[in-house]
C-alpha cells in the first residue's frame, strides 16, 4: 500500500451516493444533545484547573488549582434546568434524539438518564470526561475510552453504540476503529453524509457531526448573539439541504445542542420555531444517529478496497498501470513512490498522479516517452508486436484494415514526420476515423518542432487518460 497523503480531499466527489432515506425522505434531520454537565474540567473531578470552554463567560481562561464557582454554576444550570426544558420540547414533538453523554456526567445525573431512556433516546458515548485529548498518548487515550465504555454500560445497562470524543486527538478515530464494537464514530466534520473510514483492515462508519449548526456558537467570539440568528442559520441550512434532496441528492442535517446553552429561555424559543418550520415540510426523516448508522450500513456497506490504486502493493500497481504511458514504467514507479491516497482512487485522481510525473520529467525523458510510441499502422502493427492497448486503440480507428493505397500513404507520412521531428506521430485515436487522422497528420507536419513536441506530449496524456478510463470503468 502506497504511503501517501492520509487525508481524503475527494470524498464522494461531484455526485454523492443516493441516501435512500426511509419513506422517500429528501432529508434526514438529526438532533444531538451533548450532556457534559458534571464531566467538565473541575478540581472536584481530579483535574488541575477549572473549565474554560463553552459557557456564558466568553474567552474565559482556566484557573489552575482553583475552583471557578461561576463556571461550575453555569454547567449546573444545564443539568438542573436546561436539560428538562429540552426534554419537554422534544418529547412534546415526538422527535427522537441522540445524547452525546460524558460518562462521568451521566453518573452524576441519574434522573436525567432515566428520562433519556424513557423517551427512547439513544445515549452515545462522549468519552470519560469532557476534556481535551490533543496531547494524550495513544495508550492514555485508549485507557480513558475503555473506562468510559465500562462506566457507560454500568450506568445505562448497555454499551454505547456511537462515539464522539469532541476535543479529540489525531489518533481518536483510528483508536475507535481498531478497538471495534461501535456502529459509528462522529469525530469528523468532513461531509453531509456518512462515509467509511478504513484503518488496518477494518472499516468504521463515520457519521459526521457539525460545529456550525450548533448552539456552541452562542458561547464563542464568532457566533450567534440572538435566537433569531440561530433560527435563521438552521433554517437556511435546512432549506439548502432540502432543495438538494428534492433535486435527487438527499443529505443529512446535524444540529448540535448543549443543555447549558440552548436550554436558556431566550434561546430555546428559536429551536421551537425551527422545529415547527421543519415539521411544516413533507418527506423529512427525524432520526437518531444509530438509526442513520443502521440504514447506511444496509444501503451502503463498506466498499471493496482491494483493487483501489492506493491500496495496491508497489509491484501490483506497476503491473496494472506501468503501461498507461507507453513502455514507460518509470512514471508509475515515481507516482507510487511519491505516495498515493484516496484522492487517486478515481480516474481523475490516478491520471493526475501519473501525468504529474510525466510533466515533471526532463525534456530528454519526455522525448523517450514519445519515442516509445509506435507508428500508426506501422511495422510493429503489421507484425503484431504492439502492446494490447495500442492494438485496441489502432483497431478502434480502423487502422488495422487499411487498403494498400492507405497503407502507403500512412507509411510515407510516418517517415516524413519522424525525419522532421525525431519522434513518431502521436495522436489519441479514440473517436477518430482514418480520414480525420490523416488530416491531422498533414496539418501537424507544418508545425515547428517545439510546437509539435508540446502537441505530442498533450496527445500522450490524452491516450493515458483514455487508458485509465478503460481500466477503471
Amino acid at each position: 500500500m502506497s504511503k501517501g497523503y492520509p487525508r481524503d480531499m475527494n470524498g464522494y466527489g461531484q455526485i454523492p451516493p443516493q441516501a435512500n432515506w426511509p419513506d422517500k425522505a429528501v432529508i434526514a434531520v438529526q438532533f444531538v444533545v451533548n450532556y457534559e454537565e458534571g464531566g467538565e474540567n473541575c478540581l472536584l473531578h481530579g483535574d488541575d484547573s477549572s473549565e474554560s470552554f463553552l459557557s456564558e463567560i466568553v474567552n474565559c481562561l482556566p484557573w489552575p488549582n482553583k475552583r471557578h464557582k461561576n463556571m461550575e454554576s453555569l454547567y449546573e444550570y444545564g443539568a438542573r434546568a436546561g436539560f428538562w426544558r429540552i426534554h419537554a420540547l422534544f418529547t412534546q414533538h415526538e422527535i427522537p434524539v441522540t445524547i452525546f453523554g460524558v460518562a462521568t456526567a451521566l453518573k452524576r445525573s441519574p434522573a436525567q438518564v432515566e428520562a433519556m431512556q424513557k423517551a427512547n433516546w439513544e445515549i452515545a458515548s462522549h468519552g470519560l470526561k469532557w476534556i481535551d485529548y490533543k496531547d494524550h498518548s495513544v495508550e492514555a487515550e485508549l485507557a480513558d475510552i475503555k473506562a468510559a465504555i465500562k462506566l457507560h454500560e454500568a450506568i445505562t445497562g448497555q454499551s454505547p453504540q456511537g462515539w464522539y470524543t469532541g476535543r479529540c486527538s489525531v489518533n481518536t478515530v483510528d483508536i475507535i476503529t481498531k478497538l471495534g464494537g461501535f456502529d459509528y464514530v462522529s469525530d469528523s466534520y468532513a461531509d453531509d453524509l456518512p462515509y467509511w473510514h478504513h484503518h488496518k483492515e477494518r472499516d468504521q462508519l463515520i457519521i459526521p457531526y457539525t460545529l456550525d449548526a450548533n448552539d456552541m456558537r452562542f458561547a464563542t467570539a464568532q457566533g450567534f448573539n440572538s435566537g433569531d440568528q440561530f433560527y435563521n442559520y438552521l433554517k437556511d441550512s435546512f432549506d439548502v439541504l432540502y432543495a438538494e434532496g428534492v433535486a435527487g441528492f438527499p443529505k443529512m442535517l446535524n444540529i448540535g445542542l448543549h443543555c447549558r446553552i440552548i436550554g436558556r429561555p431566550g434561546r430555546i424559543a428559536a429551536l421551537q420555531r425551527f422545529i415547527d418550520y421543519v415539521k411544516s415540510h413533507q418527506h423529512v426523516w427525524f432520526a437518531r444517529r444509530i438509526d442513520i448508522a443502521h440504514h447506511w450500513r444496509e444501503h451502503h456497506p463498506p466498499p471493496s478496497r482491494s483493487n483501489l490504486p492506493s491500496m495496491l502493493d508497489r509491484e501490483t500497481f506497476i503491473k496494472n498501470f506501468g503501461n498507461i504511458f507507453e513502455h514507460s514504467e518509470w512514471i508509475a514507479e515515481r507516482a507510487y513512490d511519491e505516495g498515493l491516497g484516496s484522492a487517486h482512487d478515481t480516474r481523475t485522481g490516478l491520471f493526475s498522479a501519473l501525468a504529474l510525473q510525466f510533466r515533471l520529467a526532463t525534456q530528454d525523458q519526455k522525448l523517450a516517452v514519445l519515442k516509445s510510441h509506435p507508428d500508426l499502422a506501422g511495422k510493429l502493427a503489421l507484425s503484431k508486436q504492439l502492446t494490447k492497448a495500442s492494438t485496441n486503440e489502432q483497431a478502434g480507428a480502423g487502422l488495422d484494415n487499411l487498403t494498400p493505397q492507405e497503407h502507403t500513404q500512412f507509411t510515407k507520412l510516418n517517415n516524413n514526420y519522424t525525419e522532421k521531428f525525431g519522434f513518431p506521430f502521436i495522436i489519441a485515436v479514440k473517436g477518430l476515423d482514418k480520414s480525420r487522422i490523416l488530416e491531422a497528420f498533414e496539418q501537424r507536419l507544418t508545425n515547428q518542432r517545439d510546437v509539435e513536441f508540446s502537441t505530442a506530449c498533450l496527445e500522450v496524456e490524452r491516450i493515458a487518460n483514455f487508458r485509465i478510463q478503460a481500466l477503471l470503468a
